[in-house]
């Protein structure tokens, strides 16, 4: 989560310069292992599942001691990414016979699914809460404070993880029944997708909430409710997300 910026003059290895010197480094420790912390990656994961609060507030932390709000290491980028081709693997070992369809629909749920998608949200969310929910600094001697698209980018990801958990990894293990015809399965699938979506703009909302320049950022709480209308309508209508999904990619085995 990236550094605030100050309207004043930077000075020579200030924040100002910062990006143009931190981006470099951060792609170049994607392909370098080694340099990545993947236990603590793993425990963020984790924790992002069940109090995902404590992970904000080791962010309080990130800021403090390295002047920074965006990760300064990769690997939750990386080990989120791997997760995701695993999983999407074991769909088309389940679903698909064909290799050159399996390596497309690996890569286009990579690239759709997680980086696309992540880049406009991150974009969106960007352009929000810099022009609409920052709070006014009277004093022109107070630094001014923004959102970094790295930071909103990092927020995605985070809140990517436990929906992926649910609607790639328990969805997979479920699809057999979600997958099925009859009102059972179009419950059931409504419910873990809405949960799923909740629960992904929950950790939205924490993620700006943490900002203390922030301001109003129950704003990206509003698509819950939207979601929570919907799905019993959904339901009715016989909806079912998880054999809309499936049919995009394994259209001829449903």
């Amino acid at each position: 989560m990236l550094p605030t910026s100050s309207t004043t003059k930077a000075r020579p290895g200030s924040h100002a310069a910062w990006p143009n010197t931190f981006l470099p480094q951060y792609l170049r420790r994607i392909v370098k292992w080694q340099q990545m912390d993947i236990e603590y990656t793993f425990w963020q994961m984790l924790l992002l599942c069940t109090s995902p609060k404590v992970v904000y507030q080791h962010t309080k932390y990130h800021k403090q001691t390295k002047n920074q709000w965006a990760r300064d290491d990769p690997a939750f980028v990386v080990v989120c990414s791997l997760l995701l081709a695993i999983s999407t693997i074991a769909y088309c070992a389940a679903y698909d016979h064909s290799a050159e369809h399996a390596a497309f629909v690996v890569i286009s749920v990579l690239l759709f699914h997680f980086f696309i998608t992540g880049a406009v949200v991150a974009a969106l969310c960007w352009f929000v809460t810099n022009n609409y929910l920052r709070e006014e600094v009277p004093d022109s001697h107070v630094v001014e404070q923004r959102v970094e698209w790295l930071y909103a980018f990092d927020v995605h990801c985070n809140s990517f993880f436990p929906m992926f958990a649910l609607l790639y990894v328990v969805h997979y293990f479920l699809s057999p029944l979600l997958v099925a015809h009859g009102f059972v399965p179009v419950l059931l699938s409504n419910l873990l997708f809405m949960a799923a979506i909740s629960y992904y703009h929950y950790l939205n909302f924490l993620g700006y909430d943490v900002l203390p320049f922030l301001e109003r950022t129950t704003l990206f709480l509003y698509p819950i409710g939207v979601v929570i209308v919907l799905s019993p309508i959904l339901i009715l209508s016989g909806f079912n997300p998880s054999r809309y999904f499936m049919n995009m990619y394994f259209s001829r085995l449903l």
